[in-house]
């Protein structure tokens, strides 16, 4: 008879059964190691992103400066922006030469990018020459596509944008941007969004 149906009927013969020592297999033992990781040496799914040569000529020093000691840490933008408390796309602009750096940014970033504090001060001086880093038409595929977006939809931009607002622009100054990853059944997705301030032009 099977000893299943008997260990079945009651537990009072539980105490009963003897199981030989040949047929307890051993166990493998497992060693959990706790996983640790800190806020700005985040796992990267992509590489990140460096510095192009043929754009140096036309970036301030900082920007060679910076690019390096970010790619000598691995970290991507995202994971310096939180480490400085700003926003990714306001970082990557930085290191562009496109925005300005305050005192407390410059002190948060020879931290986390271990540059001297004095370098980082005479380089980030000053107010930036913007918009001399890019070419028109741009020649980048992914930079021309945000071109191309504009021009396919920019008059149907400002035909809505004039019809909600009036007679106005979308300033580019009182402005903020960021770029976010999305994910569903079909694939992966980039959003953009683009939040500028409404200025109405004024009469006189």
């Amino acid at each position: 008879m099977s000893l299943f149906p008997r260990l079945a009927r009651s537990t009072r013969f539980a105490s009963r059964v003897i199981v030989s020592p040949r047929s307890v297999q051993p166990v493998a033992s497992v060693t959990v190691r706790p996983f640790t990781s800190s806020s700005w040496k985040m796992a990267q799914q992509h590489p990140i992103a460096t510095l192009q040569e043929d754009l140096i000529p036309r970036l301030p020093p900082s920007s060679p400066t910076l690019f390096e000691a970010k790619k000598k840490k691995n970290l991507s933008f995202e994971a310096i922006a939180k480490e400085v408390g700003r926003n990714e796309v306001a970082i990557a602009a930085l290191f562009y030469g496109q925005a300005m750096a305050s005192s407390e940014d410059i002190q948060k970033l020879s931290k986390v990018l271990d540059i001297p504090v004095e370098l980082l001060e005479s380089q980030l001086s000053g107010f930036p020459d913007r918009g001399r880093s890019l070419e028109m038409p741009p020649k980048d595929p992914l930079v021309y596509r945000l071109y191309e977006i504009v021009q396919n939809y920019g008059y149907p931009f400002k035909a809505i944008l004039n019809e909600k607002f009036g007679d106005g622009i979308m300033s580019a100054i009182s402005f903020s941007t960021k770029v976010e990853k999305e994910t569903d059944e079909k694939g992966e997705w980039a959003k953009i969004t683009l939040r500028g301030k409404w200025l109405p032009y004024s009469r006189f």
